[in-house]
Order: C-alpha cells, then structure tokens, then sequence
C-alpha cells in the first residue's frame, strides 16, 4: 500500500518495525532512521529478506532539516515519531515542509523541563488543516490505547461517561535491583513530577505519589497503584463530554520507589545541569548511562502487564460500570519480537495507527488524538496483531473522592 519513515531504533521502535515488516500488504516498503545507524542496520539485517522493503539511513532528529531531506529522500506516506518526545516538534515541522502525514506515541516535552502537555502540539492543528495533512498524537498504549478503549465505551456502552481510572500495572520482573522500562530520563522525570487529576473542570495537583492504592487485576492481582499524571488525561478531559473526573494509576514496587527516592535525594534524577570535569551535564543523563537499557530487558523479564480503563457512567438512564484492558506476557513478547512488554504494547499501537491513517480510515486534515477517531478498527487491530481485549461489566471500583476517604480514616 505504500512506504513509512519510522525515526527512531531503540525498544518501541524495534517493536513497530516487526509489526510493519508482518503487515506487509500495508508497509511495502520503511525506512528505519536513528542518529546511530548501527541500530538501524542491526534491524534491518534481522528482519530484511521478506515483502516488506527495508532501508536505513543516519539522520539526527532535533535537525529540522535533515528530516526534510531524509523524507524528500525516501519519499514516505507517513512518519512514525518513536524517537525521544524532544523531536516531535521538529519531525512534525519536517512533515508540514514536505507534505507527509505524522504519528507520534507521547507528547512533546521541553527538554529543558518536565512538563507533559500537549499545547505545543495542538498548535500546529491549523498548519496541519491547511496542508490538507493528518497529524495522530499519542498512538501508543497510554497514552493511544486507553483513548481508544474510552471512544469505544463512549461509541458502545454509555450514553454518558462521568468518571474515568486508568490503571497500568507492571507485574513483570526483570532480576535488576532498578532499572526502567523504558527511556529511563523520560520515565524518571514522569515518576518524579507532581501527580494530577482533573475534577468538575479543575486541576488537582498532588505530591508524587502521594496517593496511594490497592487495586486487584485481572491476572496479576492485588497491587499497589499510585496516582500520577499522565497526558492522555488532558486531551480525554477535553473530548469526553460530560466527564466529571478523571485519573491515571500506575504501579510501582516498594524496592523501586526505594532506589527511587534514594537517587532523588542525592541529586541523580535532576535536570539542572551541574559543573563537572569542565564540562555542564544533567545528572539524569548519567544516571541514563549508567541504568541498564531497556531495550536489554527483554530476555530477562517474566510476568505479564495489566493497562485498562476502569469507566462509570449512564446507559439507559441507569448507572453503568466497564473495565477493558488487555494483559500482554512479557515472555510471549520477547519470543514473537525479541522485546519485553512496555515497549510492545507502545510499537503494536503505533503501527495501528500509522496503519489507519495510511489507509485513510483515521486520515483527516489537523491534529488530533486517537478519541477523536471511529475506535472501531483499531479495536479490531487489537485483537489481530497482539493486544487483545478483554471487558467485565462488573468490575472493582476505585474511591472516587480520595480526600473525603483520607479524612475517614
């Protein structure tokens, strides 16, 4: 069907290069693309040899102009950002100069601090309209996948959603006293910003991790969920009309948070770059090289992930409850893909969605996020290539006023 640029070669992009070569009727010919091409041509040697065309090339993604020339070069009908979220302005800057739809997994951030929004993005939504180009946020598990599930509750089972807890459940171990699941500068800097929710048309910010919860899943069990912020929030708080609260959880293991905190409080995890040697680093930078890659993970990890949105609401006039999520196995995905869970259930949903928009089933002209899409096929998608759903009409429910809880006690 034709050709897509994906920029980037770490874990999650190792994962949308399988998923392009498997679907080759779409993805007749990519081009992977990383400032360190060596990782290109070790994938490319891997997977080269069947429908699916492969090339390489060496291209540094925070130069607006060497991702024009690289897509006047090859020629693409859309590019998959998995690069660090710092690029997706430049990449979406190249896309609007040479024509080219634009698929990204998580928001921009200003390198210089953490903060995950998505206002630099949308302001490129009239750019995009004007190029006649679709530009799709966001299109990996969550953010991606969890605005998916949510446009397919909204679309199926409610008449009207009012509350929203995404839980995303880790209960893989990977024999390492710490390390990270994926890029461990983005990771650390989400874990240690504020946590956030929004209510009845409000922020709320919270301490990291300071809320807390017990919550039973599906195949894992009880865990431990913390209360963070994270960006799909934003844009669903947006989009789902008649929404009265939503939240995001995450679990995290009591030697995890300890190494955490330990490294917070001796400075490693900061941004502010210091003097050393002649020379200004961020310590977070050489924590980052110190920590394992999570792109070596994979072959040491067992257990399995939980990511689902737990939904009340309306149907009928009556009141409703509906929990969909999926459970991926961290060894089943390191034997189909050669990596572990995180970054399969982030590439299975950016090739999905560069799938759509390639064929023009999510193609629109502006910016958007995957809600604002028909969650129809992606839904199927799901199902196909990896991520299967599940649902429960009766789930375990989450307290809905914290505070009022906290005061109980």
């Amino acid at each position: 069907m034709g050709k897509a640029l994906i920029i980037g070669a770490g874990g999650v992009a190792s994962v949308v290069v399988h998923k392009c070569v498997q679907n080759s009727d779409v993805f007749e010919e990519i081009c992977i693309a990383s400032r360190t091409v060596s990782k290109c041509d070790a994938l490319k040697e891997k997977l080269d040899g069947g429908k699916t065309k492969i090339h390489t090339a060496q291209v540094d993604a925070d130069n607006t102009e060497e991702v024009i020339e690289l897509i006047k070069a090859f020629g693409p009908d859309v590019v998959i950002n998995v690069a660090l979220p710092y690029q997706d302005l430049t990449i979406m800057d190249a896309c609007l100069a040479t024509g080219v739809h634009y698929v990204d997994t998580a928001n921009y951030e200003p390198p210089e601090t953490a903060k995950f929004e998505y206002k630099w993005q949308w302001a490129y939504k009239e750019k995009f309209e004007k190029a006649g180009l679709t530009a799709l946020l966001g299109s990996g598990f969550d953010p991606g996948v969890t605005g998916v599930f949510t446009a397919h509750a909204q679309k199926h089972e409610f008449d009207e959603i009012h509350y929203i807890d995404i839980v995303d459940a880790n209960a893989g171990d990977h024999g390492y006293h710490f390390a990270t699941n994926f890029n461990p500068e983005i990771n650390i800097r989400e874990i240690t910003a504020n946590g956030r929710y929004w209510k009845e048309g409000e922020w709320i910010e919270t301490a990291p991790l300071e809320k807390k919860e017990v919550y039973n899943l599906p195949e894992i069990g009880p865990k431990d969920i913390y209360l963070l912020y994270h960006e799909e929030l934003e844009s669903l708080a947006k989009n789902i009309k008649g929404l009265k609260q939503i939240r995001f959880w995450m679990t995290f293991s009591e030697k995890y948070l300890t190494h955490l905190k330990v490294l917070e409080n001796v400075g490693m995890t900061s941004i502010e770059p210091i003097e050393f040697e002649g020379q200004m680093i961020q310590p977070i930078h050489f924590l980052k090289a110190v920590l394992p890659d999570p792109a070596s993970l994979g072959p040491r990890t067992k257990g399995k992930t939980n990511i689902g949105c737990i939904i009340r609401g309306l149907k009928d006039g009556k009141e409703k409850t509906y929990y969909v999520y999926n459970v991926c196995d961290h060894e089943e995905c390191y034997n189909e893909v050669g990596s572990q869970a995180i970054s399969y259930t982030t590439g299975v949903p950016a090739m999905i969605g560069a799938m759509l928009v390639m064929n023009g089933e999510w193609r629109k002209p502006g910016v958007w996020n995957v809600e604002d899409f028909n969650p129809d096929p992606f839904m199927d998608a799901l199902n196909k290539w990896g991520l299967p759903w599940q649902e429960s009409h009766n789930p375990e429910l989450l307290d809905l006023d914290l505070d009022a809880k906290e005061i109980s006690r």
